[in-house]
């Protein structure tokens, strides 16, 4: 079955996109939730009048997005937590621990564009901020044990 996503939806794409997903995916969460349209030619037509118009927007969003990445630039975060004698850390770090340490410096970014891997010893390692579907920036984060 293929749809028009109307918003971004992490692992599946971004708003206006068209995919293809299960039927019973579609049917039964993307569109009753009005997270998507069906693809039919109509519907087709008018996201891409949509995309048309909005186009000098959206060049816009992606210039904000790449000076925001620029003025971020290689920021080294460091967070501090409990660790145990080993480097393992009492539970780990997460996103929006990385989002709150970011407005530390400046910087507001939400944490659900953050994209770490399991974060759980004491060490450097490095993680994914998705500014825009084709601005995405690596942050290095140090956690380190107080």
């Amino acid at each position: 079955m293929e749809i028009i996503l109307k918003q971004d939806i992490q692992g599946l794409g971004y708003k206006n996109d068209t995919v293809k997903v299960k039927p019973g995916y579609g049917r039964n969460y993307l569109i009753p939730q009005g997270f998507a349209i069906i693809a039919n030619q109509s519907n087709k037509k008018m996201i891409a009048e949509n995309i048309k118009q909005a186009s000098h927007k959206a060049e816009k969003l992606k210039k904000d997005a790449q000076e925001l990445a620029n003025s971020i630039g290689d920021v080294v975060l460091e967070i501090g937590t409990k660790a145990g004698e080993s480097g393992k850390i009492f539970g780990a770090i997460t996103a929006l621990q990385i989002s709150d340490s970011l407005k530390k410096k400046g910087f507001d970014i939400d944490r659900k564009k953050i994209k770490i891997e399991s974060i759980k010893q004491v060490g450097e390692y490095t993680a994914i901020i998705d500014l825009h579907r084709e601005v995405k920036h690596d942050v290095k984060i140090n956690v380190i044990a107080e």
